[in-house]
């Protein structure tokens, strides 16, 4: 194992990492973003990501967990003072062992798989960066094939949307878009080459409620802003739009929990079709 570097300032490298935590045009520049916890990291090596920097506690024993990671990913090493290592993680208490610098993949909407039973979701212009790592979170439980943020929207390496996918964004590839014209150009790209995608928006006036809604069939779910719902644009965009019927005083849903009901319901049917494994 080559020896680490060391950091245990707050030099020209430590001030660059941690701007990456609140700086989206630093992070898109460097196309690179900052990971910790066990789980996220492992998937990012797992789903074959990118990891240009670990950075480690340079003071304590690490877990083997730690130190399997530093032998066996080809990335480059530094030893950094813990107290450091916790602004990195955005901790104030617990022992933070690992932060990785991971490089961004490229917004193609080519990394997102289509099959014959294709389910994905586009998101219109998200101001929450939770919200949007819910909705991974949620993509990804329920079998979907990929995310689009669409629009001017809160970014998906931003790292409140990281953590709140619980490394499901190494999973799911999430792909930003500058509007509704590149999706909707993808679509008819995808179906000319033999995959009907429908494209169903949701609405509290929904045509028809989501359970009377056939989601066996390629689709592709738009979530809307969650302010002011589905962009005029991405309503013409649509082939269908499905409400989630509710009770009570509540007369919407927030995005991500309305994106979790209906991805759901999409598995549920495509589970009794046969479609999909449990």
């Amino acid at each position: 194992m080559p020896a680490a570097q060391r950091v245990s300032s707050r030099n020209a490298r430590f001030q660059q990492w941690e701007s990456f935590l609140s700086n989206r045009n630093k992070r898109t520049r460097a196309r690179e973003f900052l990971v910790h916890g066990v789980r996220p990291i492992s998937l990012a090596v797992e789903h074959g990501w990118t990891i240009r920097t670990l950075i480690h506690d340079a003071e304590r024993p690490l877990s083997r967990w730690a130190e399997n990671l530093l032998r066996t990913v080809q990335a480059e090493r530094v030893a950094m003072a813990p107290g450091l290592l916790a602004e990195l993680g955005e901790k104030t208490e617990d022992a933070l062992e690992i932060v990785a610098a991971v490089e961004m993949p490229a917004d193609d909407l080519d990394r997102i798989r289509v099959r014959d039973d294709f389910l994905g979701v586009a998101f219109d212009r998200p101001t929450s960066p939770g919200n949007i790592g819910s909705i991974i979170r949620s993509a990804d439980a329920f079998g979907a094939d990929g995310l689009i943020v669409a629009g001017h929207a809160a970014d998906v390496y931003d790292p409140k949307c990281v953590r709140a996918s619980t490394g499901s964004l190494f999973a799911l590839p999430s792909v930003r878009a500058p509007s509704h014209r590149e999706v909707t150009e993808w679509r008819e790209a995808v179906r000319a080459k033999g995959t009907p995608i429908v494209i169903v928006g949701t609405d509290e006036h929904g045509d028809r409620d989501v359970f009377d809604f056939d989601f066996t069939q390629p689709t592709l779910l738009v979530i809307g802003n969650e302010t002011s719902g589905l962009s005029n644009a991405w309503r013409e965009a649509c082939d269908h739009l499905v409400g989630i019927p509710m009770g009570g005083a509540a007369s919407s849903l927030n995005a991500a929990n309305a994106a979790t009901a209906v991805l759901y319901e999409a598995s549920r049917q495509r589970i009794a079709a046969g479609k999909r494994a449990r």
